[in-house]
């Protein structure tokens, strides 16, 4: 398999490029059209917490719960054995549904310990905080770069940043899953995590280039992103297996969480290798923007 991407790196680099620029555009078409299905964390709600049987689990909850309460209810652990805590929209009443009878099917022993309403100014404030925290990393972010690399190199990365959190956005929006808390903060972990990949690459082009000033910039790039293959593989790997058991073993309280992961370390290996490595081409990096600037000194 490696030999086969030495042959061929610099054919896939640009493919890929391509590709990502077309699922961009499709991205943000998606997410302009459709918007995301925003969770009762941003748009309000019910959230109530009770004790059942120790036997019943999540998805017996749940088949009792969605035909009556909607599509968006949740079901999540409450700390304590037979404890969970059930979060729904408000019905245009308000009224709070008769848990016990609701939950008679599958459990005898029904406590319901608390009743809240989130309002959907609670939810407003977490929408504009969620976006302000989105906002100030991608900006901390963006002054790393500039700062740790010339801008034909940084540009690149910030691009991968771009299309790695659209991408999670676009599908989101296009299959309509549910897009709260978790899933942002999912989003937040992708946009370290496409960071670390880009980094690893674009500084090892930085070394290839002060090393190797005569040779060109595409056979650098090709170079540098097989110098990092066998790394980038092995660490996107091994994440993704943790991100298939937290899939596999989470329930449906971490499925979006586990979704948006494995979209962002996909995107995040496959951006790091197109764009973080064809756009400085196309910008036209050479060795001279990291050989040291030479002062007159002459009176």
């Amino acid at each position: 398999m490696k030999a086969f991407f030495t042959t061929h790196i610099r054919r896939i680099r640009y493919i890929t490029s391509y590709v990502s620029i077309a699922l961009i555009v499709l991205s943000l078409g998606v997410f302009a059209v459709k918007g995301l299905n925003l969770g009762l964390d941003f748009t309000g709600g019910m959230v109530t917490e009770v004790t059942v049987d120790s036997s019943v689990d999540s998805h017996q909850l749940l088949n009792v719960l969605t035909p009556v309460l909607g599509e968006g209810t949740s079901v999540t652990p409450s700390g304590g054995e037979g404890r969970w805590l059930i979060r729904y929209a408000a019905g245009d009443k308000q009224q709070t549904p008769d848990m016990a009878s609701l939950l008679s099917p599958v459990a005898k022993n029904v406590q319901v310990i608390s009743n809240s309403m989130v309002g959907s100014q609670v939810g407003d404030d977490m929408v504009n905080q969620g976006g302000l925290a989105l906002l100030i990393s991608t900006l901390c972010i963006l002054g790393y770069l500039c700062f740790r690399f010339e801008w034909r190199l940084a540009s690149g990365a910030i691009l991968a940043l771009f299309h790695d959190v659209v991408l999670v956005l676009g599908f989101f929006a296009a299959t309509q899953m549910e897009f709260n808390l978790t899933t942002l903060a999912a989003v937040l972990a992708i946009l370290g995590y496409s960071l670390n990949d880009s980094i690893i690459i674009a500084d090892r082009i930085r070394e290839l280039l002060l090393a190797k000033r005569n040779t060109p910039t595409p056979e650098i790039n090709d170079q540098a992103v097989m110098a990092t293959f066998s790394r980038t593989m092995v660490t996107s790997g091994t994440t993704l297996i943790t991100i298939a058991a937290l899939w596999l073993m989470g329930g449906a309280s971490l499925e979006g969480f586990a979704t948006a992961m494995f979209i962002g370390v996909i995107s995040g290996t496959w951006s790091s290798i197109s764009i973080g490595t064809v756009l400085p081409e196309k910008c036209h990096l050479t060795a001279q923007h990291y050989l040291p600037t030479e002062v007159d000194m002459a009176p």
